[in-house]
């Protein structure tokens, strides 16, 4: 089985989904709602990006570039081309 990429990588995708128009904030809301719940630890800009409204496209897109970490290129890649 697949390891589900980090929040970096997924920060990157929603960030392109976003700029693309392929997805509303209040996904990526969703998104981070749930990430909220399964992480140890909550970190600023999952609560940053939680509590944006639904839209608030920029503040979302703001605060998704927040997210630290690597990128994985590869799983990048196939989350893009599953859309």
């Amino acid at each position: 089985m697949e390891t589900p990429p980090n929040n970096r990588t997924m920060a990157e995708y929603y960030i392109r989904r976003l700029t693309q128009g392929t997805i509303s904030a209040a996904e990526i809301i969703g998104w981070v709602d749930e990430v909220i719940v399964a992480s140890a630890k909550t970190e600023d800009w999952m609560l940053d990006i939680s509590t944006c409204s639904a839209d608030d496209r920029m503040g979302v897109l703001h605060h998704l570039h927040a997210v630290k970490g690597e990128i994985d290129e590869a799983a990048l890649t196939r989350l893009l081309e599953k859309k």
